[in-house]
């Protein structure tokens, strides 16, 4: 075996083994959408304070607060939608239990810095990261990392208040109170509590995406069932198994023993898809599937024109090798050019899209990514290896 294939027999492998330990369990990582699944349904209203008033961009900015807190990958398909002057509607697919969802959407998440006195120092606005880490005593904590601006005030207040107490507070909670010891002129903050690793990713998550700009009121939160009928989603399913049996079966009969390559390569490929997803934590949709399905298509077509190509070189009485290795280079144009417009339109609708639209549009871009390796490597790596092991008439 040369090294080439024994690189690209690794590769493959690696891949595969990736993808099976982030698939299994399916739905450890991979979440079922509003649609095939319901969620929590909750619908929140902007509230007047001493401080702030509710106006068109304050609504707006809650909108891109939430959405941020609870879809910073941007791969989960929340429903985020302004109902009115002063009410946004929230749907989160897969979220059973409302309180999880209403404990991340509905904190105003003002950090605050205060003195003894409880003169408030320094805010949470100008906080630049948030992340979570452990101390050397293994305690869960939550590391600030300050802008520039902030990082001079919070040097300023550390100074003048050597030997205190620097008060943390959270909408209004003190969440820890430690005693300052010297200055600190690097910009970091750590606020150490009694924090579970979930607790500090969510304090972590919510100042991140920062302090709502006023206060909002929960006035319905409750759990909804699947947008879809039971059976339109068994229909969907099924024809989108009853599609890839169709590919399987037409693929031999036309191709022979090249179409069973391709049918592995194929399996390969959606077994590929489930793990990329499951990797980014997606979504799933009934749109989504119908992305999935769409990719079937396009893996095959690509097999189909490497096969026609390999073919004519084979009529030529070219070798074996040297018929897949012109069958691919002829292919490829046309199958990286096909694949390329594809995924810009792809793009083009998972940055303007929302909703079902950006699952289609998640799944669509994972799939053609995926089928083009499986067609360039995974398809080829199996010619090589299987190829020779058959008779010309046996292939073409």
């Amino acid at each position: 075996m040369k090294q080439m294939q024994i690189l690209r027999l690794v590769l493959v492998i690696t891949v595969i083994g990736i993808a099976l330990y982030y698939v299994f369990p399916l739905n450890k990582n991979i979440h079922l959408g509003l649609d095939l699944q319901g969620g929590s349904h909750i619908v929140l209203e902007c509230l007047d304070s001493p401080n702030a008033i509710v106006d068109s961009d304050a609504v707006n900015r809650v909108i891109e607060i939430i959405n941020n807190r609870i879809n910073p990958e941007g791969v989960k398909e929340p429903v985020i939608q302004r109902q009115g002057e002063r009410r946004i509607l929230v749907q989160l697919p897969g979220v059973d239990d409302p309180q999880e969802a209403e404990n991340i959407i509905g904190k105003t998440a003002l950090l605050e810095f205060k003195d003894e006195s409880g003169e408030t120092l320094l805010t949470g606005a100008y906080l630049k990261n948030a992340k979570t880490s452990f101390d050397r005593f293994g305690r869960t904590n939550v590391i600030l990392e300050f802008n520039e601006e902030g990082a001079k005030l919070f040097e300023q207040a550390t100074a003048k208040n050597v030997g205190r107490i620097l008060a943390i507070t959270l909408d209004g909670q003190e969440i820890s109170a430690p005693v300052v010891q010297e200055p600190i002129p690097n910009g970091e903050a750590s606020i150490v509590g009694q924090f579970t690793i979930e607790e500090a990713q969510r304090l972590a998550l919510l100042l991140r995406s920062g302090a709502l700009p006023v206060e909002v009121k929960i006035l319905e939160n409750r759990s909804v069932g699947p947008t879809l009928g039971k059976d339109s989603i068994e229909r969907g399913l099924k024809a989108g198994l009853v599609g890839l049996l169709l590919v399987l079966v037409f693929m031999p009969i036309f191709y022979k023993w090249f179409g069973l390559i391709a049918d592995l390569a194929l399996l390969i490929c959606m077994l590929l898809i489930m793990g990329g997803l499951a990797i980014f934590n997606a979504t799933l949709t009934l749109p989504g599937i119908g992305g999935i399905v769409l990719t079937i298509g396009m893996a095959v077509d690509a097999n189909i024109l490497i096969f026609e190509r390999i073919k004519e070189e084979l009529q030529l009485d070219k070798t074996f090798r040297a018929s897949i290795d012109a069958g691919f280079s002829k292919a490829f144009t046309t199958i990286f050019d096909s694949n390329l417009t594809t995924l810009i339109a792809a793009a083009a609708l998972l940055y303007f899209g929302s909703g079902p639209i950006r699952g289609f549009a998640v799944t669509l871009s994972i799939g053609i990514v995926v089928s083009m390796f499986t067609a360039i490597v995974v398809t080829k790596l199996l010619l090589e290896l299987l190829g020779p092991k058959f008779t010309k008439n046996a292939l073409i």
